[in-house]
């Protein structure tokens, strides 16, 4: 099939100004399609060209109206200041308009369409929801109701080739990192990792954090480069995912999750989070604060084939996230919108 496909980031490293988590498995979601024989065709503006000068070998059309059998779209939603500004504004970007051109000329036609809600942004009485050519994907376990589980991906061949001794071998510089933004976790911080952070010193937080009066006490490093966060998680013992509230009750993680693990972090997950056993071992699940602390002071000082094996169960668990089942689910939808 012919795809149109619309998202508002980056498919390679991009810009280190930027919040676009979407550069971890896009790329991977977007290859794996093009493999399985469909063609794509990206109707968003080109921002690895335009903004990080990176030109890709793919099919861009930011402005018209190609010939597609299905649209996709990554859901975009307003942002006060930014997409709901007009064109002409400073700092105004236009993935909103052309989302809503993509939705009137495509989707209003009937043309089969698959929204992607990757941040729980549609709002649940959104029309959409209820269109007979419209399929509506969330990245959770336990998705809206009507929406069909589409995972973040991570690489099949990323999953079989991961060797769970090599990536735990030699010292690790940290003991606790974060690498991501603000947005909506400032309870799952608050809890979690800020008790953890004044056991454990080697800490650090990468990422945009705008607010952070409550913990002066905290290091912030501010945003890292997208190439270096591989290199962040490969130096530091564990993370703790930090999920805002929407996350952690449908059981959606982010990309986190495999970031850490491949790179041999071990990845502590809030009690908080739905179904948290389907994807993070029993003893990395924790409960509150002091829970972490133990768990992390406990790693520590544990033995590389300790920890090693801890990250092998990690590995067996993203099972549900491999490209390969998420093109399956994909395909199905295709295969269904394209009999209607």
């Amino acid at each position: 099939m012919r795809i149109g496909y619309s998202f508002w980031g980056f498919l390679g490293d991009g810009i280190t100004d930027t919040p676009d988590g979407g550069r971890s498995h896009r790329r991977t979601l977007i290859d794996a399609l093009i493999a399985a024989g469909h063609q794509i065709v990206f109707l968003q503006t080109d921002r690895d060209r335009t903004e990080a000068g990176t030109g890709l070998p793919y099919t861009w059309e930011p402005a018209g109206f190609p010939e597609i059998d299905i649209l996709i779209l990554e859901w975009r939603w307003p942002i006060d200041g930014r997409n709901t500004t007009p064109c002409t504004t400073i700092g105004h970007t236009c993935d909103l308009h052309r989302q809503t051109e993509l939705l009137e000329f495509y989707t209003d036609q009937g043309l089969p369409t698959i929204v992607w809600d990757k941040d729980r942004q549609l709002r649940p009485d959104d029309p959409l929801r209820t269109r007979q050519n419209v399929t509506v994907c969330e990245a959770a376990l336990h998705p809206s109701p009507g929406a069909v589980p589409l995972l973040f991906p991570v690489a099949d061949t990323a999953l079989d080739t991961a060797d769970p001794a090599v990536l735990t071998a030699g010292e690790r510089g940290w003991t606790l990192t974060y690498v991501g933004n603000q947005y909506d976790r400032d309870d799952c911080f608050e809890r979690y990792f800020v008790p953890a952070a004044l056991a454990h010193p080697r800490y650090l937080v990468a990422g945009k954090w705008t607010d952070t009066t409550r913990w002066p006490h905290v290091r912030f490093i501010g945003r890292v480069p997208f190439s270096k966060v591989t290199e962040l998680y490969g130096t530091s013992l564990t993370t703790i995912l930090l999920l805002p509230d929407r996350h952690l009750h449908s059981g959606q993680m982010t990309q986190r999750l495999f970031e850490a693990v491949l790179a041999g972090c071990l990845p502590l997950c809030p009690s908080e989070f739905r179904s948290a056993h389907r994807l993070i071992p029993a003893s990395l699940i924790v409960s509150s604060g002091q829970d972490a602390v133990m768990v992390i002071s406990k790693l520590a000082v544990a033995r590389p084939a300790v920890r090693a094996e801890l990250l092998a169960r990690c590995l067996q668990r993203l099972d549900l996230m491999r490209i390969s089942r998420q093109v399956t689910t994909l395909n199905q939808i295709l295969t269904a919108g394209a009999d209607r």
